[in-house]
């Protein structure tokens, strides 16, 4: 008999690359990791995982466990979830993590409404990335995830999650108020080619947004200042210290001294924001209010 336990450590694995890694997120040790990847061994009578200099990969008989692991996880959370509405107490704890201006536009307004149609149900709210959120929510260390859509990100039909949209937003273009182009109705982006650029990290969904938008105008931004707040990126805007696009909501209640914000000439660079929890939790009867909430709040 295979235990659920042991495929959501190979899933881990899978996901991580290492079993170091792994063992990080599901706040284990690796030796622990590594003993129930011998005892899944056991149970199968395949060896399912490869060790080698760069870490850890999937043997095929590994992949095959691995396509009915998402399968057998999704349905104990449908079980799960049954359960929990057969027991109908609709209190308890949920854990959201969210990039920021998602909690101040959609996270924290959901809080509130949760507060009067669902009282029993407690909201914890983290700080996280867009990238960061979703491992975090396959690695059951949060419930839900506000997150971004980004280059590598798991996809709608991804087995391990089900995702919800929430909204989609354009990036402006910000300028120094001194900026050849300040005065113009619309900015082409082709026309900030030679300029310096601020934006965020790689690795921040909003960076590769940032980027992909510039190559489709036809050149690779020159990135001299780096920051994930948006709003350093603007205080070095304002001080002529380069360009930089921005999502309209972050914008929102922020000091625009020394820039200018103009919307972008053509097809504008959009980030689109979605709700994702483990597949098989969404209709958990503590989950299924809080994905309305945010859906709601999205809505306006």
């Amino acid at each position: 008999m295979i235990e659920a336990r042991r495929l959501h450590i190979l899933r881990a694995v899978a996901d991580h690359r290492t079993v170091t890694a792994a063992a990080a997120a599901l706040y284990l040790t690796p030796s622990a990791v590594s003993q129930q990847l011998t005892a899944l061994e056991q149970e199968t009578g395949h060896r399912l995982v490869e060790r080698g200099a760069k870490g850890v990969r999937l043997t095929p008989a590994g992949e095959i466990l691995l396509s009915h692991t998402n399968a057998v996880l999704a349905q104990l959370e449908r079980a799960e979830a049954e359960l929990a509405a057969y027991r109908s107490g609709a209190a308890g704890t949920v854990t959201v993590a969210s990039f920021a201006t998602g909690i101040a536009l959609v996270v924290a307004p959901a809080v509130g409404r949760l507060a009067v149609t669902a009282p029993g149900i407690r909201i914890r709210v983290q700080d996280a990335e867009g990238d960061a959120s979703l491992p975090m929510v396959l690695d059951r260390q949060v419930d839900v995830a506000v997150a971004v859509e980004y280059r590598g990100a798991p996809s709608a039909d991804d087995p391990r999650l089900t995702h919800v949209p929430l909204y989609a937003e354009p990036f402006d273009a910000v300028v120094p108020v001194t900026h050849r182009l300040a005065d113009a109705a619309e900015v082409p982006l082709a026309g900030l080619a030679k300029d310096p650029w601020i934006g965020p990290y790689p690795g921040n969904p909003c960076h590769d947004v940032v980027v992909l938008a510039c190559e489709s105008a036809g050149f690779q931004p020159r990135l001299e200042h780096s920051s994930d707040d948006f709003r350093a990126v603007v205080a070095l805007a304002s001080a002529d210290a380069g360009v930089a696009l921005v999502p309209r909501s972050a914008l929102i209640g922020m000091d625009l001294t020394g820039v200018v914000v103009r919307p972008v000439d053509g097809v504008a660079p959009t980030r689109r924001v979605f709700a994702a929890v483990r597949r098989g939790a969404a209709e958990h009867p503590l989950i299924r209010p809080v994905l309305d909430a945010l859906g709601e709040a999205a809505q306006g």
